[in-house]
């Protein structure tokens, strides 16, 4: 086969078109922290655009959603399991220090 027909050719491996993470019954809402938990990152990031396959508009409602739940202390602005359980092993001595004369 010529080289120049190769590239015509079909690939053989299958695609799989991915279901959307929002059925057409979720309803995006503050209140929903089922669904609201899905798109954010262990930091308590939300992720981008790319990374959840939602459209510009459920987008946009999922990153109000997220706010609100935010403003209302539902869900928190950060996830600092991480920084716990770094200023839990380290220990700290204050005011022990004698002085020489």
């Amino acid at each position: 086969m010529d080289k120049s027909k190769r590239f015509f050719l079909k690939s053989k491996r299958s695609f799989r078109r991915r279901l959307p993470p929002i059925q057409s019954g979720d309803r995006i809402d503050y209140r929903n922290m089922s669904l609201i938990s899905r798109f954010i990152s262990e930091q308590g990031k939300i992720l981008s655009r790319r990374v959840n396959r939602l459209t510009l508009k459920q987008q946009r409602l999922i990153t109000i959603a997220i706010k609100q739940a935010r403003i209302l202390s539902s869900l928190p602005f950060l996830n600092n399991e991480k920084q716990f359980e770094r200023s839990e092993s380290t220990t700290r001595t204050t005011g022990l220090r004698t002085k020489n004369k």
